[in-house]
C-alpha cells in the first residue's frame, strides 16, 4: 500500500458548531464524512486517524446534532456531520438538519468531497440517496463507504459493492463506492487516496497546469 500524502494520526479536534454560520473560516480544504446515525461514521473517522476517541460514538444514535470540526493542519479539515434518519429523533430536528445539511453541501466553497457511509446490510436508503444527488447538483464529489463489511461473508459482501456500484451510476456524477471495516481495518487505503485526492486537489491542479504549459511550450 503506498503511503498517504497527508498524516492523518496527526488529526485534532478543532470545534464544534451548531450551524454553518458557526464553523471556521471558509477557505483552505474540507472534506465532510455523513451518514445515517448507525452507519459507524464516528468509528471510521477514528479508524482513519488510529484514535480510539477523536470522534465520539454514543451508544444512542442521533443524540449528536453538532458539527465537529478536525484539523489536518495546513489549513486542510476534516467534517463530522451530525447523523441523520435516526427514528427517534424529533421530526422537526430531522428537517431542521436536513435544511442545514442541503445549506452546508451547496454553500461551503472549500468542502472538497464528501463520503457518505452506509451499513452495507441496509445501503441506499431514501436520505442517503437524497444526499448523494445534492452533493452530485453541486458537482461536489462523492465516497461512498459500505460499512460493517466484516458482517458479510466475502462473496455476499463483493456481490452487494458490485450491486451498488452499478447501482449508483444513477446518480450520473463522480461516486465511487467502497467496501469498509473499521473492526477488521478493510478499505482504509482506499479511503485515505480518495482524501488525499481531494485535499490536494487544487495542488495537483496546478501542477498538471504547468506541465501541460511546459508541453505545449516544447512542442
Amino acid at each position: 500500500m503506498s503511503k498517504s500524502i497527508i498524516n492523518y494520526t496527526k488529526a485534532s479536534f478543532l470545534t464544534s458548531a451548531p450551524d454553518i454560520r458557526r464553523l471556521p473560516p471558509d477557505d483552505g480544504y474540507e472534506v465532510a464524512f455523513a451518514g445515517r446515525s448507525n452507519a459507524g461514521k464516528s468509528s471510521s473517522l477514528n479508524t482513519l486517524t488510529n484514535q480510539v476517541g477523536l470522534a465520539r460514538t454514543s451508544k444512542t444514535p442521533g443524540r449528536t446534532q453538532l458539527i465537529n470540526v478536525f484539523d489536518l493542519g495546513d489549513n486542510r479539515r476534516l467534517i463530522d456531520l451530525p447523523g441523520y434518519g435516526f427514528a427517534k429523533v424529533p421530526l422537526a430536528m430531522k428537517e431542521k438538519w436536513q435544511k442545514s445539511l442541503s445549506e452546508y453541501l451547496q454553500k461551503r466553497e472549500c468542502l472538497k468531497g464528501l463520503i457518505v457511509l452506509m451499513d452495507i446490510r441496509h445501503p441506499m436508503k431514501d436520505l442517503d440517496q437524497d444526499l448523494i444527488f445534492w452533493a452530485v447538483d453541486v458537482g461536489l464529489p462523492v465516497l461512498v463507504l459500505l460499512t460493517k463489511c466484516d458482517k458479510l461473508k466475502s462473496g455476499k459482501r463483493k456481490a452487494e459493492l458490485l450491486k451498488i456500484r452499478e447501482a449508483s451510476l444513477a446518480f450520473q456524477g463522480d461516486v465511487t463506492v467502497e467496501v469498509f471495516s473499521s473492526l477488521k481495518k478493510i478499505g482504509i487505503p482506499q479511503m485515505a487516496r480518495k482524501l488525499d485526492e481531494w485535499l490536494n486537489a487544487d495542488d495537483l491542479k496546478a501542477v498538471e497546469q504547468v506541465i501541460s504549459e511546459q508541453e505545449s511550450t516544447n512542442n
